[in-house]
């Protein structure tokens, strides 16, 4: 009872502060379609303003973001904040059917909400279909006026945003996947902020370019928005120094390779301290899984200020299958406890939860031809429950309406079969690999601590699923390769500095495992952020009960989008 009056008590405190000050920020965004020319043909994308990647929001803790969506385009859209905890806002969270139904082609919606607790490097996207593949953009929180940031202040910062682009049609594509039951056709290019650089063809101009002052040290706001890869990153003969992700501050760490997987970001200190001159930065896939994939290579350019090159200098990549690489860093990052907005360790667990996550199998509808193994159609699932997303109201609208028959409280705590998750032996194991299709959520009493193992599993494919929960972030305390070990794992648990994120890479052939407290009443869905699996169905959904008042969920807006 002790511990939950302090923490009421300090986040009454935090909610109260951030009524009390900040300055209301406000955006219009107008989503409509845009004719582009890249590697060799003109393409007609979504996009936001006009922009391809779409305008960089920038705010300051404390501040509340007001943004009005105009959708002019013909899809059906709405805008997921990624990262951004909502506190008393759930309904501003944008996923399509879980907390709002989507903006309709001509209609609009305003989304607003307060920054509370954060600072740092997020984005925001699409959370329809494949559009976030074009409709994305960076949001940038900096700290409240008179605060600094824990690091020396750089000379500049420059967004980098990394993504993923298609010859053709993004929706298409994603559609025609689903309807023969295999994976969608892979990309045709890597991008930085939207160009995908002088490796790729009828690029030459459209490699994105950045002027540096020798001597000046810089912080790259790294973006990984790309939709199914996760991404190496490095510059030539340059060092990186880690200082946050997923915006929130880690103790500075060293390095000449950054991994980001979709969803996540990565904040790095530059110091343009080699010979006057210029240096490709590159992005190359980190692939784990033994698929076909975009094997390709994106690159920009750092030029130095009074340099004369003309043949930048281009740094060593590593293999696309370089595991061990991408582990060591993905592991060597810790938290800067004690630093701004740091958060400790919750000590009392709640609730503990085992969730597989994996590809499955999905029977071949009747009178239809799939191009899946066996002739199915490929499915993902957590705990064997392949996620269906609901179709004529919002999931959260059914909590707040206490509506019956739109999902069901009977998420699994642990997968219905014990069995040994990452042989590969049981890759096409058919007693094992059938998921059936669901919605169900977990309910978690409000702010209950909750532990998840992430376990990976061998079906059909053993890959790194980047995990992306909404509405949190949580503490990493481990992570692994194998089964994970109920009795010697938790040796390992960080429960000092570990590091904290919204976007968890569950390493190939391995587990995770995560930490978060529920404090925020709503429905939050937790699922793969590679948009190949999410319309499989690899997520779930968690319903968070109400608290004592102020932490009730608020009526909706008038204005939220209907099915």
């Amino acid at each position: 009872m002790a511990r939950f009056a302090f923490v009421l008590a300090c986040a009454l405190a935090l909610l109260a502060s951030s009524v009390a000050s900040g300055a209301i920020v406000e955006h219009s965004f107008n989503v409509n379609n845009l004719t582009v020319t890249r590697l060799c043909k003109e393409q007609s994308i979504t996009v936001v303003n006009g922009s391809y990647p779409g305008p960089t929001i920038r705010v300051r803790e404390g501040d509340t973001l007001v943004v009005h969506v105009f959708n002019q385009s013909p899809y059906n859209i709405t805008i997921h904040w990624h990262g951004i905890f909502q506190l008393l806002s759930a309904w501003a969270d944008g996923p399509a059917y879980v907390t709002q139904c989507p903006i309709l082609p001509g209609h609009k919606y305003t989304y607003r909400f307060k920054i509370t607790g954060q600072e740092g490097t997020l984005w925001w996207h699409a959370h329809v279909s494949w559009l976030r593949a074009t409709v994305h953009g960076a949001l940038i929180i900096h700290p409240k006026a008179g605060r600094s940031f824990p690091f020396p202040k750089p000379y500049k910062e420059i967004p980098i945003i990394l993504g993923e682009w298609w010859n053709g049609n993004v929706v298409d594509i994603e559609n025609e996947g689903l309807a023969t039951g295999i994976a969608p056709n892979n990309s045709n290019a890597y991008s930085i902020n939207g160009l995908p650089g002088d490796l790729y063809d009828c690029s030459q101009n459209q490699t994105y370019q950045v002027k540096v002052v020798k001597g000046k040290t810089y912080l790259l706001r790294i973006i990984n928005a790309a939709l199914n890869n996760q991404l190496f990153y490095k510059i030539a003969n340059h060092n990186m120094t880690v200082v946050a992700i997923d915006a929130t501050y880690t103790t500075p760490y060293i390095t000449d390779v950054v991994v980001v997987a979709p969803g996540q970001t990565t904040d790095v200190l530059i110091t343009a301290n080699q010979q006057i001159g210029s240096y490709y930065m590159a992005a190359t896939p980190y692939m784990s899984a033994n698929i076909n994939f975009d094997n390709t290579t994106t690159r920009g350019i750092i030029v130095y200020e009074k340099s004369t090159s003309s043949s930048p200098i281009m740094p060593a990549l590593p293999n696309p299958g370089d595991t061990p690489t991408a582990h060591k860093f993905n592991t060597n990052i810790t938290g800067l406890a004690g630093g701004p907005q740091w958060v400790p360790v919750p000590t009392n667990v709640d609730e503990h939860m085992f969730v597989t996550v994996g590809v499955n199998l999905e029977l071949c509808p009747v009178n239809a031809t799939c191009q899946g193994p066996f002739n199915n159609k490929l499915s993902a699932s957590m705990n064997n429950e392949s996620f269906q997303l609901p179709t004529n109201l919002s999931m959260m609208q059914a909590q707040f309406y206490n509506v019956s028959g739109i999902y069901t409280t009977n998420f699994p705590d642990q997968p219905a079969v014990k069995f040994d998750y990452t042989d590969s032996n049981i890759s096409l194991d058919l007693s094992l690999i059938y998921a059936p299709k669901s919605t169900k959520v977990k309910t978690l009493k409000f702010n209950s601590t909750v532990e998840i193992v992430l376990q990976n599993t061998a079906f059909l494919a053993i890959e790194n699923h980047p995990i992306h929960l909404h509405g949190f972030n949580f503490h990493v305390l481990a992570q692994g390769f194998g089964n994970y070990d109920p009795i010697n794992d938790p040796k390992k648990f960080n429960l000092v500095n570990p590091q904290i994120r919204n976007t968890i890479g569950v390493p190939v052939g391995g587990w995770a495992v995560i930490r978060f407290t529920a404090n925020n009443p709503g429905m939050w869905f937790m699922h793969c952020h590679l948009d190949v699996h999410l319309p499989w169905g690899l997520g779930m959904v968690f319903e968070v009960e109400n608290g004592p008042t102020p932490w009730v969920l608020s009526p909706p807006p008038a204005d939220l989008p209907q099915c």
